[in-house]
């Protein structure tokens, strides 16, 4: 294994990886660090061509140690698609679709939640907890089970439907929360504190190792499009752990030499209805500050406390981004026209990148020439309350 410390990108205070953590003294998430010289000699990067169609190609770069703790449903490695139709539309005939709707539990979740269950198996973590707005917690239980630990999920009640039947399928205790994924948070971390430390928190980026697994999504887009980066990533911003992830894949690629010294530029998409980021962003400030009722019918980036602010706002402005917010009314009017262009239904996240996209384009920020990848963190069909087919005619 390759893997050598946790690091706290706030105070630089590194600690050992050999046992279970959460975040840094100074209240910090930590970052998995690799021995990267070492595994450049191990590896070039040619070779993951002839490995599983998985995000266990990259497992230099991953930190379990022992295959036998690995737990997989197949994940990772999802297409990287053509939008021309839709792209010409909108004046970006270079745009592509990474639809991680086709993971397991139909959300990019899955990356995160294999790669931390198989680190807390590996590190002897017998029960998981965690809030949820929905796809986490159902991917989370499902692994857990896999791996044959316990997992409890807090979930709030407008979260979508389909994600309380996973955790009860998966056997997790599910617990239901009136009110927003903070409010889950709170409940969560006062279940913890009762255990005695019985209890594991996996919650989003307090520990270090879900990132680990969303961070893949930027090595394939990557090796996907020849080893070259793409100019613009698009990225539905709740925790912002994926976002996070491909920064950090970046920034190992290019020191690893897989890459150029040229970054895509990231943008984080919010909600009008939930924007701590695009405002933090807009005002030069370093932290978020919560945000207030928030509500948006793109469930998953609905987080007014996002733990990673820190992080994510520095990954904008390392790669010279961006972080806009769009509304419901328009996200879900591209979601339907983008469907009925490119025939993918795509989640209302990744809708949101959609009408980012197209703004950014009439704003002049992206170009026509540019080559710029949105992110689909899920499944269509775990949504569906965006189609409307109860007016539809009866004819026979």
């Amino acid at each position: 294994m390759y893997l050598t410390h946790l690091e706290c990108p706030r105070c630089g205070t590194t600690y050992e990886a050999n046992q279970p953590r959460n975040l840094c003294s100074c209240g910090s998430p930590l970052l998995a660090r690799y021995d990267l010289a070492a595994v450049g000699r191990a590896v070039k990067r040619e070779e993951f061509a002839g490995r599983s169609a998985d995000l266990w190609r990259y497992r230099e770069l991953l930190p379990v140690g022992d295959a036998e703790h690995i737990v997989t449903l197949g994940e990772g490695w999802t297409p990287l698609l053509p939008a021309p139709r839709y792209g010409a539309h909108i004046g970006i005939p270079g745009l592509l679709v990474k639809d991680e709707g086709l993971v397991p539990t139909g959300s990019f979740k899955a990356r995160g939640a294999a790669v931390g269950v198989s680190r807390a198996r590996e590190l002897g973590i017998r029960h998981v907890a965690m809030p949820t707005n929905g796809n986490a917690g159902a991917a989370w239980a499902t692994y857990a089970a896999r791996a044959g630990l316990r997992a409890t999920v807090a979930m709030p009640l407008g979260a979508p439907t389909i994600t309380r039947r996973e955790c009860v399928a998966a056997g997790a205790d599910l617990r239901l929360i009136d009110g927003l994924i903070s409010d889950a948070g709170r409940y969560i971390a006062g279940l913890i504190a009762e255990s005695g430390g019985e209890i594991f928190d996996a919650s989003t980026l307090k520990e270090p190792y879900r990132l680990e697994g969303k961070k893949t999504m930027g090595y394939e887009i990557v090796e996907q499009l020849g080893w070259q980066v793409p100019d613009v990533i698009l990225y539905p911003t709740g925790g912002g752990v994926g976002l996070i992830g491909i920064h950090k894949a970046l920034l190992e690629m290019r020191e690893l030499g897989w890459i150029g010294d040229r970054l895509p530029r990231l943008v984080a998409v919010q909600s009008t209805g939930c924007a701590p980021i695009v405002r933090a962003f807009a005002a030069g400030e370093q932290r978020a500050e919560p945000w207030r009722d928030a509500r948006t019918v793109a469930f998953g980036i609905n987080v007014p406390t996002p733990l990673g602010d820190e992080l994510m706002l520095r990954a904008l402005r390392d790669t010279a981004g961006t972080a806009l917010a769009v509304s419901d009314e328009d996200l879900l009017a591209d979601l339907h026209d983008f469907g009925s262009r490119e025939g993918l239904l795509l989640c209302p996240e990744g809708a949101a990148c959609l009408t980012a996209a197209r703004q950014l384009r009439t704003g002049g920020w992206i170009g026509a020439d540019e080559r710029v990848v949105v992110l689909n963190t899920g499944a269509g069909l775990k949504y569906p309350d965006t189609v409307d087919v109860d007016r539809l005619p009866v004819v026979g």
